[in-house]
């Protein structure tokens, strides 16, 4: 029954990403436009929802304990990157996040931290650099 009530909810939460995609427009991009890239995943997502409620597993093994709190603490850390990107700006709100999730999968602070740098600035460059994406630099406060 579980699976069933994940496969519902994921299925609306596909259905309600693709049909707010499909109205997403900007001044840039290629010609499909930049809602075709989120529609796209949103049809895989809705199918494979539709096999959990069609084909639910009869006896599913859910995660319990620690490793059900550092999903709990991933999921949480995704939130908030999505909340903070446009406040802390790009490279900041990546930094902190990347080195978070480095925390969570056990790795040590210092080896997140590096990771963080690389990331953040590798990915700033390449999004805003090279594929014309504009992306706030600054906090927002700042600027």
């Amino acid at each position: 029954m579980t699976d069933r009530i994940v496969g519902l909810f994921l299925l609306a939460i596909s259905i309600w990403y693709g049909v707010t995609a499909g109205d997403y427009e900007a001044s840039f991009g290629d010609p499909l436009g930049p809602a075709a890239f989120p529609v796209m995943l949103s049809v895989p997502a809705a199918i494979l929802s539709l096999v959990m409620i069609i084909r639910p597993d009869e006896e599913p093994a859910w995660v319990t304990g620690k490793p059900l709190l550092l999903q709990v603490a991933a999921v949480s850390l995704l939130l908030a990157y999505a909340g903070f990107l446009e406040v802390l700006g790009f490279p900041l709100a990546t930094f902190i996040a990347v080195a978070l999730f480095g925390r969570i999968l056990r790795s040590s602070w210092p080896k997140s931290i590096a990771s963080a740098a690389i990331m953040s600035a590798f990915l700033f460059l390449t999004f805003d650099k090279l594929l014309g994406l504009p992306l706030p630099l600054l906090p927002e406060f700042v600027s």
